[in-house]
């Protein structure tokens, strides 16, 4: 009986395989299903080891989540090139913005996250079982995006919260994923709420997925992604009125740091 499973079981893997190396769809499909379940295992196994540790909701959770995290590229085969991170070493709050690419984000947000850094997350993502759970205990900040007064409430309360706890807070300007390897326009917020608090805007620029992951082309293979922190950019005695500018100079230098990243100087030559 055990051996009739043995076989049974290599038979399985074996086939698996052949339509993994055939079909970039079931490759595709394999490799996310098995990222889903790696998110969801990990976070319960993360969520105990913070309560035991911390006791609850706290950033200092994050550098647990980030070790368990960290160990997920290994899974997939990639590798990740950082430069820049002496950028993170500002005294006092900051706000860190970033490109926002698909779901494999949360690696890169891991591989390079400082200590005492919450991110700003969609209020939906509380309701994704152990992966809401673990983010909640890291203390990630949830707003409602369909609510403009709440969210700007929220902001409000963020910039108390970054001053009296010297946090820094990671934000994803463009406000969705966008895999297209290009930026979205950016939104407001994040610009709003440095200048408010009167602290630096740090920005983070991702290389693009799209030469080994891209939901469209069914793509999802091993690759490396360049990563670059970018020098911090100051908000003192700045105004609401210069918001649009700050939002445009990032927007500008992370997208042509994004084409230069990502291979492609002529675009960015294009764009400027």
């Amino acid at each position: 009986m055990e051996l009739g499973w043995l076989v049974c079981g290599t038979a399985v893997l074996l086939l698996l395989h052949v339509l993994m190396e055939l079909s970039p769809a079931v490759n595709f499909a394999l490799r996310i299903g098995f990222y889903c379940v790696l998110c969801l295992v990990s976070s319960a196994l993360a969520a105990a080891a913070c309560l035991l540790v911390n006791g609850g909701r706290t950033v200092k959770n994050m550098r647990i989540i980030k070790a368990v995290v960290k160990t997920f590229k290994y899974f997939f085969g990639l590798r990740f090139e950082v430069k820049g991170l002496e950028n993170f070493e500002v005294e006092g709050p900051a706000i860190i913005v970033s490109n926002h690419q698909s779901i494999l984000d949360m690696m890169g947000l891991m591989e390079i996250l400082p200590d005492n850094c919450v991110q700003v997350g969609k209020k939906e993502l509380m309701y994704t079982g152990t992966v809401g759970l673990i983010i909640y205990l890291g203390g990630v900040i949830f707003i409602n995006r369909k609510s403009t007064s709440s969210a700007k409430m929220v902001m409000a309360e963020v910039a108390k919260t970054m001053a009296n706890e010297n946090l820094k807070v990671w934000v994803y300007p463009e406000g969705t994923r966008n895999c297209t390897g290009d930026l979205l326009p950016f939104k407001k917020g994040a610009f709003h709420l440095a200048v408010q608090a009167q602290v630096p805007v740090i920005p983070v620029v991702y290389s693009s997925f799209t030469t080994f992951y891209n939901p469209k082309t069914k793509l999802f293979t091993s690759g490396k992604i360049k990563v670059e922190v970018l020098p911090p950019i100051e908000t003192k005695g700045l105004t609401s009125d210069d918001v649009t500018d700050l939002t445009d100079r990032c927007f500008c230098t992370m997208r042509e740091t994004l084409f230069r990243l990502s291979g492609r100087p002529s675009e960015a030559k294009d764009s400027s």
